[in-house]
């Protein structure tokens, strides 16, 4: 493991730390501290190199976009290996498990529940259209409104396949014990309910029709 992966660890989360490697607290705080005066002179040298004059950056490892982003590099090269006999995308895979539930949706509703917006919706929803795997129709409520539901193909192509999704997200959970496994979800989901995009953190959103 690289001194800047371990610093990580050893600092955001000392206590699982202390207890896998069964060493003492003191002697995880020296080991943090000297990791800390490394990167830090490391950093310091390399600017000198470089003449600048701006502050020292975070190592990669410290900021969570970027471990999001690599966990999302992971998730989906996972899903790919596991489920690339389907043809089918992560986000495909989730439009029609959002149909399978909630059939009749519309274009808004199922961009919310997937996390892509409306144009993005459409365009999917189009794709797995000329697959036959959905069909679309005007809504009776709301003719200017289009909705969505599976067809047998799209049914058959999610029992098929499922088994190969759970596998590719077990995969992606295992380097974590069990144990930790619902508190990492539930952090994830605190983190998404929290920022949602157009409205302040903790504000719910508002009820739609």
């Amino acid at each position: 493991m690289s001194p800047e992966r371990r610093f990580i660890l050893l600092a955001y989360a000392p206590s699982l730390r202390d207890n896998a490697a069964g060493l003492p607290h003191r002697r995880i705080s020296r080991h943090r501290s000297g990791l800390e005066t490394n990167l830090s002179k490391k950093s310091v040298n390399a600017r000198a190199a470089a003449g600048s004059t701006l502050p020292s950056p975070l190592p990669l490892w410290s900021r969570p976009g970027y471990l999001v982003r690599r966990l999302h590099q992971i998730h989906s090269a996972l899903f790919a290996e596991e489920c690339k006999k389907f043809n089918l995308t992560p986000v495909q895979y989730g439009l029609l498990t959002v149909l399978r539930h909630h059939p009749g949706s519309d274009q808004v509703t199922i961009g919310k529940e997937v996390g892509i917006d409306r144009t993005n919706a459409a365009e999917v929803l189009a794709r797995l259209a000329e697959r036959g795997l959905v069909r679309r129709s005007r809504s009776e409520r709301d003719r200017r409104s289009i909705v969505a539901f599976l067809t047998k193909a799209g049914e058959a192509l999610l029992e098929r396949s499922y088994a190969h999704m759970q596998r590719s997200q077990d995969r992606f959970l295992a380097p974590l014990p069990p144990s930790s496994r619902p508190a990492f979800m539930a952090m994830m989901v605190r983190l998404i309910e929290g920022k949602a995009p157009g409205r302040p953190p903790g504000k719910p959103a508002a009820p739609r029709g």
